[in-house]
C-alpha cells in the first residue's frame, strides 16, 4: 500500500466539487484514510509550495490559495502516487485530457481544481504538513472482506 497527498484547491471547495473528487477517487478503489477541511495560513502554504520560492507565480499563487477553504487529504491503495497523478490530469486544464479531475473541472492553470503529490517523496513531505499520526484511521473496505463461492 502507498500513501499520497491530495489537496482539494479553493476554487474546487468553492464550487462544490469536493464530493466530486471524493468520489472518483474511491470508485477507483483507493482509501481516504484522512480528511480535513482547513483554511490554510500563510506559514503553511510558503512550506507547502516551497519549491516554486521565486518564481514569478509564486505570490499569486500563495494569495489564491490562502484565500478560501481547502480539503487536505491522504488517499492510500496500489502505486496511489501515479495513478492519482493520472486522475488528476495535466496541470493546465487546457492539457487535461477529458476524464481527468482537471480536464473536466479545471478552469486554468491558476484554477486546476486540486493539487496532487508528484512523487512518492512529496506525498511524504506533504502529508506530514498537514497530517500527523492522529489523523489517521485504518479501515478495510467492504469488498476487501468480500468472499465469492
Amino acid at each position: 500500500m502507498q500513501r499520497s497527498f491530495l489537496m482539494v484547491k479553493p476554487d474546487g471547495v468553492q464550487r462544490g466539487l469536493v464530493g466530486e473528487v471524493v468520489s472518483r477517487l474511491e470508485d477507483r478503489g483507493l482509501r481516504i484514510v484522512a480528511l480535513k477541511m482547513m483554511q490554510l495560513d500563510r506559514g503553511t502554504a510558503e512550506e507547502h509550495y516551497k519549491e516554486h520560492k521565486g518564481k514569478n507565480f509564486y505570490e499569486p499563487l500563495l494569495e489564491y490559495i490562502t484565500s478560501g477553504p481547502v480539503v487536505a487529504m491522504a488517499v492510500e491503495g496500489k502505486s496511489t502516487v501515479s495513478l492519482v497523478r493520472n486522475m488528476v490530469g495535466e496541470t493546465d486544464p487546457h492539457d487535461a485530457s477529458p476524464g481527468t479531475i482537471r480536464g473536466d473541472h479545471g478552469i486554468d492553470i491558476g484554477r486546476n481544481i486540486v493539487h496532487a503529490a508528484d512523487s512518492k517523496e512529496s506525498a511524504e513531505r506533504e502529508l506530514n504538513i498537514f497530517f500527523d499520526s492522529s489523523d489517521y484511521q485504518d479501515y478495510r473496505k467492504v469488498e476487501e472482506d468480500w468472499i465469492y463461492e
